[in-house]
């Protein structure tokens, strides 16, 4: 089967500059209207309807109408899994330079559609690793006995998990070039992190602060160290270094 035009297809939609801009205002699982489209994309109304037209037209977004209003967000998980990669792979030169310019804010901990993502996600994915609570590899992630008894007394229950998606998998990140979760238990994870108030979203964007609870349910429950936001919109603690947070090598 040739899929060469469906994924040029594809391809040319996203690399429209407005387009993308759409995409990665929604990344974070919110539901945005045209107009706030129009705005975070920098083109006029008219032309921002043109766009969300042809991105809904190719699956890559939803509408919902709420009496006169229309609503968009991402189709499904699998198109923030592509913008995700793209965003990896538009990152250039080799991994081992630091390239990003995203600002410490977005790079410290942001919302990856349902999930976490930053260093603060990465070093929870380690954590959970160096513990044996999970076992992870490229295809996905398993839980072992002593994960479900840790997340049974973290507080999440993960009985409630979709059947209908994956339930663990890693999802490179963009920033750091290491793993984060994904999947189910992901979701359940900012879930909990959002219910407890140990991250709250800065408005108009993906990042997420870290909150003084935040600080204390890092360090008891994953043992990670300095997590803290001095400003939640311009500025964060940088003293998580690359590649190593709470004391754990990445």
């Amino acid at each position: 089967m040739d899929t060469g035009p469906k994924i040029a297809q594809v391809a040319a939609l996203i690399g429209d500059p407005a387009r993308a801009n759409m995409l990665s205002a929604l990344m974070d699982g919110r539901t945005l209207t045209a107009s706030e489209l129009a705005y975070l994309s920098g083109v006029a109304p008219q032309t921002a309807s043109g766009h969300l037209a042809k991105l809904s037209d190719a699956g890559l977004l939803a509408l919902a109408k709420r009496g006169r209003r229309r609503y968009f967000r991402l189709a499904s998980p699998h198109v923030a899994r592509v913008l995700e990669g793209l965003m990896v792979v538009a990152q250039e030169g080799p991994a081992r330079r630091d390239l990003w310019r995203g600002g410490e804010t977005l790079r410290h901990a942001r919302t990856c559609y349902d999930h976490m993502a930053g260093r603060i996600a990465v070093a929870i994915a380690d954590r959970l690793v160096q513990q044996s609570f999970i076992l992870l590899d490229e295809d996905g992630g398993q839980l072992t006995d002593a994960g479900r008894s840790f997340f049974d007394e973290f507080g999440v229950d993960l009985r409630l998990a979709s059947k209908r998606r994956v339930f663990c998998r890693p999802c490179l990140d963009w920033s750091e070039r290491r793993p984060h979760l994904a999947g189910s238990l992901g979701a359940a994870i900012l879930h909990h992190a959002l219910e407890h108030d140990w991250v709250e979203h800065v408005r108009d964007s993906r990042a997420l602060v870290v909150t003084p609870a935040g600080v204390r349910g890092l360090a008891t429950t994953f043992g990670i160290e300095g997590a803290l936001s001095m400003d939640g919109r311009e500025r964060q603690v940088a003293s998580l270094s690359r590649g190593r947070v709470a004391g754990f090598s990445g």
